[in-house]
C-alpha cells in the first residue's frame, strides 16, 4: 500500500464519447470534466483501482 501523504497527479487526454457508461461515471466521479482537466488525489487502493479501469483515458503523474 501506498503511503498517505502521496499524491497522483490524473489529467483526461482522450474523450470520454465512445466509452462504455460505467467508465464515464468513473471518470465523472474523479473530477475529471474536459479533456485536459487535471485533479490531484492521494495515492491509496480506491484511486488506484479507478485509474486501472480507465487508465486509458488517462495521464498520471507522480506529485
Amino acid at each position: 500500500m501506498a503511503d498517505t501523504d502521496k499524491k497522483l497527479k490524473i489529467t483526461l487526454v482522450k474523450s470520454t464519447i465512445g466509452a462504455v457508461a460505467k467508465n464515464k461515471a468513473v471518470v465523472h466521479s474523479m473530477g475529471l470534466r474536459k479533456i485536459g482537466s487535471s485533479v490531484v488525489l492521494p495515492d491509496n487502493d480506491a484511486t488506484r483501482g479507478q485509474i486501472r479501469r480507465v487508465g486509458y483515458l488517462l495521464k498520471v503523474e507522480e506529485v
